[in-house]
């Protein structure tokens, strides 16, 4: 009997407990990069903020979404943090309790650019007087 893509998982999504391990990984980096002072210089000053991690099916591998607090741009702390992640990762190791910790990749969240465009075109004047002109 063939299984449909929905049954064995391929398109379905994140599984529960891919969600739930990946929020537990966005919460012991966000206290640890809230705690740790960091010898490297790129990293020292900045305050950085972990949106969101999603992870493999196999939780070996965590993608994790950053941000730096005050709309800076994270890209050029990307090979900083790329250089730290070996330490990061042995940080939260034993807060997670899996048998493997899961390799950390880092990547910017630009979710909050996209709002921000998002909303400036719909405060934009032509927005503005397109919507005036449907409440006649």
């Amino acid at each position: 009997m063939k299984r449909s893509h929905a049954a064995s998982g391929h398109g379905a999504g994140p599984s529960q407990r891919q969600l739930r391990v990946g929020e537990e990984i966005r919460h012991s980096l966000s206290d640890v990069l809230l705690r740790t002072e960091f010898h490297d210089p790129e990293l020292a000053k900045a305050h950085l903020t972990v949106s969101e991690v999603r992870m493999s099916p196999d939780l070996k591998h965590a993608l994790v979404f950053a941000t730096v607090l005050g709309h800076k741009d994270i890209r050029p702390l990307l090979p900083a943090l790329k250089r730290v992640a070996p330490f990061l990762r042995a940080q939260i190791a034993p807060r997670l309790g899996l048998r493997v910790t899961p390799e950390l990749k880092f990547v910017a969240d630009e979710a909050m650019d996209e709002a921000t465009k998002i909303n400036q075109i719909l405060h934009s004047p032509e927005v503005a007087r397109d919507l005036d002109g449907d409440q006649d």
